[in-house]
């Protein structure tokens, strides 16, 4: 099979609106479909997703306590970013 090229996909692709019948029915999606899940794991874009599919939940009530101890002083936000920074780093060198 030849080898799938996702940036020429995208470049050519007519941008209109297509209904969720008519875009499940067509066959050519379909060879796309299968094409993508094959070349899942060798391509860029084909990592990212695959990590941000691993990424955890959202834990909304975490965000609002950030967000309210920020507005009241009371979160050391140079150390947590210090922090968060050396977490990054270590995950992309490993």
């Amino acid at each position: 099979m030849p080898k799938f090229d996702f940036n020429d996909f995208f470049e050519s692709q007519d941008h209109r609106q297509v209904g969720p019948v008519e875009g499940d029915l067509a066959p050519d999606r379909d060879l796309l479909m299968e094409q993508i899940l094959e070349n899942i794991n060798t391509t860029p874009i084909g990592q990212v997703l695959k990590r941000i599919a691993s990424l955890p939940e959202v834990r909304q009530e975490k965000i609002l306590d950030v967000r309210r101890r920020l507005t009241e002083g009371r979160y050391d936000l140079n150390h947590r970013l210090d922090v968060a920074l050396d977490r990054v780093l270590e995950d992309l060198t490993t």
